[in-house]
């Protein structure tokens, strides 16, 4: 038996503590920053990197963050107002919209990781930021995380977020390379094709020495804002639906006719086998249950080994 007595479990960490009189983040009395004129943007920067960041740091995160805040009816935002429509608490609205950040919706981190992947690379194999860029969008042909696509070829807010950078003193290597990227992609795409929110932000959030993963959170933090002011106007505008009171007419059904219920006596006769017993006969199973909607038999998941695709940080 283990006679070592024992302290009680109890959480620690190196962020934050909070008493009756003061909350403390990374050493700094958070009133007293609030007091001395720093602001939410100087916050995330202290908890995320310990440190103080410059004015010019603290704009070009603000201008960012704005630029995340609400991009109108999304998918995140439209299943917050469904949930809100459910007569159920605004938090979990809120929370609703978060989780559907998906990662084709949001790869900031998969994006960050990719950059982080090859500017090392770049280091290791003595290579210029060009000729790794021409390697990157060579064997990432077709990612959806490239941070170049054809969805913002005509909007200016990309381009403006490195002019920004720029402006700002605070572009570095990573938004050198991804302009890097964007030219070679562009050499290389049958349609046209430019720099994206996801290369924009993405980029310049590790040029301010955010991690991917901390890009990750505070983009979709700052985007739930957006989520929860749809909420409430959902809340207020429409009206509310008790579970099991709404609908669905007929006429939005394109299944099966309505047929009758056989009696369970009959199961044996009219059953049909889950299990083939041979390879042609799965085959034959496998096309018809394709056609099957609702089933996921068309669903192609790749799974991939995570040994390979996660970074393990120090």
């Amino acid at each position: 038996m283990d006679t070592v007595k024992r302290a009680p479990f109890r959480w620690h960490s190196t962020i934050s503590y909070k008493l009756v009189d003061k909350i403390v983040s990374r050493g700094y009395d958070t009133t007293e920053l609030v007091e001395k004129g720093y602001g939410i943007a100087d916050l995330i920067f202290i908890n995320y990197q310990a440190r103080i960041p410059m004015i010019e740091e603290t704009r070009m995160l603000d201008y960012l963050m704005i630029l995340c805040l609400d991009e109108g009816l999304s998918t995140p935002v439209a299943i917050s107002r469904f949930v809100a429509q459910g007569d159920n608490l605004l938090t979990q609205a809120v929370g609703a919209s978060v989780l559907a950040f998906g990662n084709v919706y949001g790869a900031f981190q998969t994006h960050g990781r990719m950059l982080e992947s090859y500017r090392d690379r770049a280091e290791r194999e003595h290579r210029d930021l060009k000729a790794m860029a021409e390697i990157l969008v060579k064997e990432n042909e077709g990612s959806l995380t490239l941070g170049v696509s054809n969805l913002m070829v005509r909007d200016p807010a990309p381009k403006r977020v490195f002019e920004r950078a720029e402006r700002l003193g605070v572009a570095g290597r990573h938004i050198d390379l991804q302009r890097r990227i964007v030219q070679e992609a562009q050499r290389n795409s049958s349609e046209p094709v430019d720099l994206d929110m996801l290369g924009a932000i993405g980029a310049t959030m590790l040029d301010l020495g955010f991690t991917p993963e901390a890009t990750w959170t505070i983009v979709a933090i700052v985007r739930a804002f957006g989520s929860g002011a749809h909420a409430i106007e959902e809340e207020e505008r429409e009206p509310r639906h008790a579970f099991g009171e709404s609908l669905t007419p007929k006429d939005l059904y394109d299944g099966p006719a309505e047929r009758a219920v056989p009696p369970a006596a009959d199961r044996d006769r009219i059953a049909k086998p889950g299990q083939d017993r041979t390879v042609e006969a799965w085959k034959r199973s496998l096309e018809e249950r394709k056609k099957l909607t609702g089933s996921g038999h068309s669903i192609v998941e790749a799974v991939e080994d995570s040994r390979k695709t996660v970074k393990t940080r120090p």
